[in-house]
């Protein structure tokens, strides 16, 4: 997966923003909160569920990201070697695992179900 096609993916989904942070990497956010964030060294970071955690971590295709681990967040070292769609699928999870969080006023302030 390219950086570019990262950011219209996470774009595409509801009420995200991107800033800019930690010296240059992509922070996307729903809420104010984290899901995803692209290092400026190509690696990905990214907000998933307990058993998807310990798949990807066990196989070795990511590893716990560094200072998000016991947030249940994993990173993978080489966003180009990413499958788009596998990618797309991880980032609409962590979308929702992230939505899921917010109060329900927050959900609905953001147009959110």
């Amino acid at each position: 997966m390219t950086p570019e096609a990262l950011d219209a993916a996470c774009r595409a989904l509801a009420a995200v923003t991107m800033d800019v942070q930690w010296g240059g990497d992509h922070v996307y956010k729903i809420g104010g909160k984290m899901f995803a964030v692209a290092g400026s060294g190509g690696g990905l970071s990214i907000k998933v569920s307990d058993i998807a955690y310990e798949a990807l971590t066990q196989d070795g295709q990511a590893r716990p990201a560094p200072y998000l681990a016991r947030a249940k967040w994993v990173r993978f070292d080489d966003l180009a070697a990413l499958d788009p769609d596998e990618a797309c699928d991880l980032l609409r999870n962590a979308h929702a695992l992230v939505a899921a969080k917010l109060t329900r006023a927050a959900r609905r302030d953001l147009g959110l179900r």
